[in-house]
């Protein structure tokens, strides 16, 4: 198994609704003495596609662990190596001080291969450097059964998670990571699509409202958060630009400010399938959507085969220091890597790696940067990764 990277994120949890109570109150002055150091060095950020554990990704992982001796038969009956698919990844994810993923909701249902399969991919994603995962996804209000599966596995992995609870307790909390000398809040939430599931409670998924992830940001400030994340799943599938809607929320959530400080640092968009773009909204980078990192890839609009859903961009940030205590950190870098989930040899493909080495993937390469870049990203200091 590949060693996490050295720079572990600390598991530290905030308790939010209390944080939450108190955010209008003033903060009491410092006491006299010294102030806490400025930050002297800053920390880069990773943020993959989804990861969809559908039936056939299972199935391939099973294929790979029935030649090796990778296979971990302890869970559910079966053997499953996810690393092979992941390992394209691993050098950029275990180089960076924080590592974000994204994983889709499974199914409950006990012989499905994706939910037999998800403690083996909750250790690979964890044996590939990923610190956090966002879960909160529209998939998941619809049917929420599992919910509990999904974050018992991660757990079980150590990979802290945001965005589905298993009790209103844990709904109340954000996972706070360390990411070099910086405390990152991780949040997630999902639009609703009007089909919640009828006996679910409300805190089961993080449902996107404007309000509540203002609030939730300013809480996650209060509770120690020098910058705060969020993974927002949103937007049309099968599309490579943002809709109005989304442009429209992004211009709301990035212009909120408490005072005169931005409460929202980065954003993180997923649901599209495929690449989108990359923009700077009122001063915050806004990563519209990054694709599929890992699923069937199979089915686009309308049930239609799309040969495009196989492409994504991991996106990495670095961060520098504020000059002053409780400045903002602010991106100073920002890039992003192209990458190609083949299905015929169900491996995950750093796309300009593969170009070296002879694969037929100009056009793939194109159509991500030209996709990444169609933002506004490129004006605003925005590159493809070599």
């Amino acid at each position: 198994m590949i060693g996490r990277k050295h720079q572990v994120a600390l598991a530290l949890t905030a308790v939010l609704a209390a944080a939450a109570a108190c955010q209008n109150q003033e903060r009491a002055a410092p006491a006299a003495g010294p102030q806490t150091p400025v930050a002297t060095r800053g920390f880069t950020l990773v943020a993959s596609g989804s990861v969809v554990p559908h039936s056939t990704v299972a199935e391939r992982a099973a294929f790979d662990a029935s030649g090796t001796s990778n296979g971990d038969n302890s869970d559910n009956g079966g053997g499953y190596d996810f690393g092979p698919m992941l390992a394209a990844v691993e050098p950029a994810v275990s180089d960076a001080d924080l590592a974000l993923c994204r994983l889709d909701p499974v199914p409950g249902d006990d012989s499905d291969p994706a939910a037999a399969s998800l403690p083996q991919l909750a250790r690979a994603l964890a044996a590939t450097g990923y610190d956090s995962c966002a879960t909160a996804a529209a998939d998941a209000l619809v049917d929420p059964s599992g919910v509990p599966r999904t974050l018992n596995a991660l757990d079980g992995a150590g990979i802290r998670h945001a965005g589905t609870a298993r009790t209103q307790a844990e709904a109340g909390q954000t996972p706070l990571l360390q990411a070099g000398p910086a405390k990152v809040a991780h949040l997630s939430y999902t639009y609703d699509p009007g089909q919640r599931a009828g006996d679910s409670p409300e805190w089961t998924v993080a449902a996107l409202n404007e309000q509540r992830v203002i609030a939730g940001a300013r809480a996650a400030r209060k509770a120690g958060a020098d910058v705060v994340v969020l993974s927002l799943d949103w937007g049309d599938g099968w599309q490579d630009a943002p809709n109005g809607a989304v442009t429209a929320l992004a211009e709301r959530l990035t212009a909120a400010k408490t005072g005169g400080r931005p409460d929202v640092d980065l954003i993180l968009g997923a649901d599209g399938h495929l690449p989108q773009a990359y923009g700077k909204v009122n001063g915050v980078w806004v990563v519209y959507g990054s694709g599929d990192q890992i699923g069937p890839g199979a089915t686009g609009a309308q049930g239609a085969g799309d040969w495009r859903g196989g492409e994504s961009t991991t996106a990495r940030f670095t961060f520098a220091p504020p000059a002053k205590p409780g400045g903002r950190w602010e991106v100073r870098r920002a890039e992003f890597l192209p990458q190609f989930y083949d299905q015929d040899s169900g491996r995950l493909l750093d796309v300009s790696t593969a170009l070296t080495q002879g694969a037929d993937l100009t056009g793939v390469r194109d159509r991500i940067k030209d996709a990444a870049l169609g933002g506004g990203g490129a004006k605003a200091g925005l590159t493809m990764a070599p």
